[in-house]
């Protein structure tokens, strides 16, 4: 196994994102959080209620050697409509904004190769709103937050369950 590395996304509510990528084959773990604000190691209730300038993201640990950046990132574009500013589906506020955390140079250029293939496609329903940004960090949601619906027996995503906050 090659050394494992580390992707960070927000693509709305954590719940759904995770369950998606620990399905990806050459993911080793997952784990769902908050990235990108100003408040440190805030809960759950602090992120919903705004003012954190935190989303809802999800870091994932994956063997390149198994799955390349370039697949977890079709598969973040395929989990959400990254055309959406500030929400997805029910969900509503900055928390659940489209973001790329990158963690190195080559995940930096690769993303921005991705986007510019995604907005060049004529695809999207509209403008793409999803933010690139160097990993900042990365605080640790709550335990019951973590494979929240693996740990229920549950399928779907936030959207077909109605809003997560």
């Amino acid at each position: 196994m090659e050394q494992v590395q580390r992707a960070t996304f927000g693509a709305g509510c954590f719940w759904g994102v995770e369950e998606t990528f620990r399905n990806v084959p050459g993911v080793v773990s997952t784990v769902v959080g908050y990235a990108g604000g100003h408040t440190e190691d805030p809960t759950y209730e602090d992120v919903c209620h705004g003012g954190t300038g935190h989303a809802e993201v999800i870091q994932v640990e994956y063997d390149p050697g198994q799955v390349s950046y370039e697949k977890l990132l079709d598969t973040f574009w395929s989990s959400h409509d990254p055309t959406q500013r500030n929400r997805q589906g029910p969900d509503v506020g900055s928390q659940y904004r489209s973001v790329i955390f990158y963690h190195t140079p080559e995940q930096e250029d690769a993303a921005r190769r991705s986007m510019e293939l995604l907005t060049d496609s004529g695809t999207l329903p509209g403008p793409l709103a999803t933010e690139l940004l160097p990993a900042p960090e990365f605080y640790r949601a709550e335990e019951y937050h973590q494979q929240y619906f693996s740990k229920r027996g549950l399928r779907g995503s936030c959207s077909s369950r109605g809003s997560c906050s």
